[in-house]
């Protein structure tokens, strides 16, 4: 574990001493003849943070894994390759923020240049969203728009939903996902129920005999109640998941298009707004969206910690499932609208820069190779 706090020690060192000569630094002609104010410290404030915030997450693997270390494994620690993979990707968000507050603190903020839309780089907080769920981090994770635009985005983790696959749960917990991840005997909330409560199980005919019929918010209403058809299938359609409150506070619905980034891979994927979750969680998506994004699809144990990007356009949908055709169409033209990955790496200030249009996949839902 020597390596790795090293090379913490070193980020925290570079993080200081950056934002120290920003400070000092005095005010000098920018390339188009405009003065780079002396007050750059303040504007680079976001990145110092930024810095801080991802040193402090590769402190927090370190100390998860110094208990299990030995000496031999201490040994496997010379190669960034032999780093378990939540440490590698802290190491790289880490890097990622070093670079940008370095650029910030130079006066070459490349995230702040002036775009082409009228409506700025700049964003505003909408609300702070309080993350207490129990087994994640509990955390403060800012919801962000740019002013006069009702489009938001915010940075957190992803857990992975299973909900509306028909193979999600079965009653000997043998389905995608574990049985207590869709409520209790009298509380089913992942499952569709009859007037009792009691939920459906699969028949004959269905795709998955014997499973529960798993529900999403978003569904399709010419379908009945114990049809599994109903539900939007998790493992087949890209969907994020929103808290139920905060989504109404927005005015955001399900049915609504987003679009997802992995800021460790550069891979993104278009989505719908396909369910709601619990009201203390945020940064939840489907198999299938997991997928998309290079990340460990795996309901039981899949995920990612941090580093995934989260835009979503409210009002944009019709309350209805669509096809992954209709949702790559409808996202790729409402995210060209809104000012494309250039607007979002100039806007999302904790965020590194991502592919160019021209880079990157056509069909956002592949997964690129890597």
């Amino acid at each position: 574990m020597q390596r790795t706090s090293s090379i913490l020690v070193a980020g925290l060192f570079l993080c200081s001493s950056i934002f120290a000569r920003a400070q000092q630094t005095p005010s000098t002609p920018g390339p188009s003849g405009n003065q780079v104010s002396s007050g750059s410290q303040q504007d680079c404030s976001n990145y110092l943070d930024a810095a801080r915030e991802a040193a402090r997450n590769v402190e927090r693997d370190r100390r998860t894994l110094a208990p299990h270390s030995d000496s031999a494994g201490g040994a496997q620690m010379n190669g960034d390759a032999a780093l378990p993979p939540d440490l590698q990707q802290d190491l790289a968000i880490l890097k990622a923020k070093e670079i940008a507050l370095n650029k910030c603190a130079q006066g070459k903020d490349d995230l702040n240049a002036p775009p082409a839309s009228p409506a700025g780089c700049s964003n505003e907080e909408l609300l702070t969203f309080e993350m207490s769920h129990e087994g994640d981090e509990e955390r403060e994770i800012p919801i962000l728009h740019v002013p006069g635009d009702s489009a938001f985005f915010y940075e957190a983790g992803m857990t992975i939903d299973a909900d509306g696959a028909p193979n999600a749960y079965h009653p000997d917990n043998i389905g995608l996902d574990d049985l207590a991840n869709a409520g209790s005997p009298g509380s089913w909330y992942g499952l569709a129920k009859d007037a009792d409560g009691e939920p459906f199980v699969q028949g004959p005919n269905d795709p998955f005999p014997g499973y529960y019929v798993s529900a999403t918010a978003l569904a399709d209403r010419t379908k009945a109640v114990n049809d599994p058809a109903r539900y939007v299938d998790a493992s087949k359609i890209p969907f994020i998941v929103l808290p139920g409150a905060m989504a109404r506070q927005i005015g955001a619905r399900p049915g609504d298009f987003a679009v997802v980034f992995n800021q460790r891979n550069g891979q993104q994927s278009y989505a719908i707004f396909g369910d709601v979750g619990p009201s203390d969680r945020i940064g939840e998506g489907s198999v299938a969206l997991a997928e998309n994004l290079g990340i460990r699809s795996d309901a039981r144990n899949g995920g990612a910690r941090r580093g995934i990007l989260f835009l979503v356009f409210p009002g944009s949908g019709n309350g209805r499932p669509r096809p992954i055709e209709e949702i790559n169409s409808e996202g790729e033209k409402l995210l060209q609208s809104w000012g494309g990955t250039s607007q979002l790496t100039a806007c999302a200030v904790h965020g590194p820069t991502f592919p160019s249009a021209s880079n990157q996949n056509q069909n956002p839902t592949q997964i690129s190779a890597h």
